[in-house]
């Protein structure tokens, strides 16, 4: 995967689209229209700010299924990442929580978004929904099938988990290369909004470099406008969704001023 050719960037910032609850989900204030506003008031306030793509993400809908979500949350999400398409003139992406590959790549192929967060795409991980399982076999192919241009970004240890088997970080990076195929591989710390940390980093830069060089590394969770600098000169990329909050708050509105800040820094 060329970050250049996706984002038009060597150094992509991706910016969140936290979604409000969806309806289904505890919750849902029963207003939809509430929801499309919300969605499109932060993409394009993260555009203005200067963001390279924005990630499209049922954030509210805890407590999140571990696996497959319902249709209803699938067309949900499809619609509105297609609404956001339309309204920004960056890359749009799209995940599905907790681990729904299947329907990220559907509602990203039907909006005409380039590219997916998958959670755990190889191997198993201990989390607050249980045990969640790995399907990159089904997602690689799910994405040929829908003949969908659709770039598929892994976590490797992602946040609020922990990594079954016993093996070590190396090796489950190299799966998530070898085996799982990923385009680009995400790092991120222990929870929401928490730094990554520098070492755990540094070791999935070293084995990305040996394995799969042409492959992207993001940092998914922790980045700030203090942070990024040196952040990304150790990764590709990063997702940046806690720090561009008013207030610093995952779940409050995009502030222009606050992304601005933080690609400044970016770009500095």
């Amino acid at each position: 995967m060329n970050v250049e050719d996706y984002f038009g960037t060597s150094a992509p910032v991706v910016g969140m689209v936290h979604l409000p609850a969806l309806p289904g989900a505890p919750g849902y204030g029963g207003d939809r229209e509430r929801i499309r506003e919300r969605a499109l008031a932060d993409a394009r306030t993260l555009e203005a700010g200067g963001v390279d793509a924005v990630l499209v993400e049922n954030f509210g809908d805890a407590p999140f299924y571990p696996g497959e979500v319902p249709t209803h949350t699938v067309a949900d999400v499809s619609v509105l990442a297609r609404e956001v398409v339309r309204a920004v003139d960056v890359p749009v992406g799209v995940n599905v929580l907790r681990n729904d590959a299947a329907a990220a790549l559907s509602a990203a192929a039907a909006a005409g978004g380039s590219f997916v967060r998958v959670n755990v795409h190889v191997g198993a991980s201990v989390t607050d929904q249980g045990v969640i399982e790995g399907r990159a076999f089904e997602t690689m192919r799910e994405r040929e099938r829908l003949d969908a241009d659709v770039a598929v970004l892994a976590d490797v240890d992602v946040k609020h988990a922990t990594a079954l088997g016993g093996r070590g970080l190396r090796e489950r990076v190299a799966d998530v290369l070898e085996r799982g195929l990923a385009d680009g591989v995400v790092v991120s710390g222990s929870g929401t909004g928490r730094p990554t940390d520098d070492d755990t980093l540094a070791t999935v830069r070293d084995v990305v470099d040996d394995v799969a060089p042409e492959t992207p590394v993001f940092v998914g969770s922790g980045v700030t406008a203090d942070t990024v600098g040196r952040t990304l000169d150790v990764a590709d990329g990063v997702v940046v969704g806690t720090a561009t909050k008013r207030d610093g708050e995952t779940t409050n509105d995009v502030v222009e001023e606050r992304v601005r800040a933080l690609l400044a820094a970016a770009r500095d």
